[in-house]
C-alpha cells in the first residue's frame, strides 16, 4: 500500500479543486472535501485534520498532526507556504468568556458570540511546530513564526516572529524570491 492517495483514489474523494502532483497521506481526514481547494504540488501529511472552506495554492507542504479549521470564514495558503507539524489553524472558535455556550454539539443560536473570520498565510509564510494561529489573522508574506508561538495578531511582511503571543523579533530576509524565480524557470525548461 503506498503511503498517499492515487489520483484515482482523490478524484474519489469529490474535492472542491485538485492540481496536480497532489499527495494527501492514507490517515489525513477530510471533513467536507468539497470545500476544499489544492493547487499544484500540494503535501498534505499523515494525521492532518481538514475541515470547512480550505484554499491551499502551489508548492505547499502540511506536516503531521496540523488542524486546519476553516468553517465559513476559510483560510487560505499561499503559494510556496508551509506548516511544520502539529500547528492549529483557526478561521472559527467558539467564545470562551461564558457569553456564549461553546462546542459544536450546540446549536449556533445558543453561541452567538462565536467568532468566524478569515485567516490567510501569504507566499513564502512559514508556521514553525506547535503554533497556533487564531481567527482574522493574516501571516504576511515572507513571515516565519517561530515553534511554539501563538499568532493573534497579523505580522508585518518578511518578519520573524517567536512567542506567546507572538511578537517581531527581526526582520527576514528575502533570498527566497531570487531563488524562487530560478526554480519556476528551471522547471519551465527542465
Amino acid at each position: 500500500m503506498e503511503n498517499f492517495l492515487s489520483r484515482k483514489e482523490l478524484e474519489a474523494l469529490g474535492l472542491g479543486e485538485c492540481g496536480e502532483d497532489v499527495l494527501i497521506g492514507r490517515y489525513a481526514v477530510l471533513y467536507s472535501p468539497e470545500k476544499l481547494r489544492l493547487g499544484n504540488h500540494v503535501r498534505i501529511d499523515d494525521f492532518t485534520v481538514i475541515s470547512g472552506n480550505v484554499t491551499l495554492g502551489d508548492y505547499i507542504h502540511i506536516s503531521q498532526f496540523c488542524g486546519l479549521y476553516g468553517g465559513d470564514a476559510g483560510i487560505v495558503m499561499e503559494d510556496f507556504s508551509g506548516l511544520s507539524s502539529k500547528c492549529s489553524i483557526y478561521a472559527v472558535s467558539d467564545d470562551y468568556t461564558g457569553a456564549s455556550m461553546t462546542n459544536p454539539t450546540v446549536p449556533a443560536k445558543y453561541k452567538p458570540h462565536s467568532v468566524s473570520m478569515p485567516v490567510r498565510i501569504g507566499k513564502h509564510a512559514i508556521i514553525g511546530c506547535n503554533s497556533v494561529v487564531l481567527p482574522g489573522v493574516t501571516v504576511a508574506e515572507g513571515t516565519a513564526v517561530g515553534s511554539l508561538s501563538l499568532c493573534n495578531r497579523s505580522t508585518e511582511e518578511w518578519s520573524m516572529y517567536v512567542g506567546i503571543p507572538a511578537r517581531k523579533k527581526s526582520e527576514r530576509k528575502r533570498d527566497i524570491l531570487e531563488l524562487e524565480k530560478r526554480f519556476l524557470e528551471d522547471r519551465m525548461h527542465g
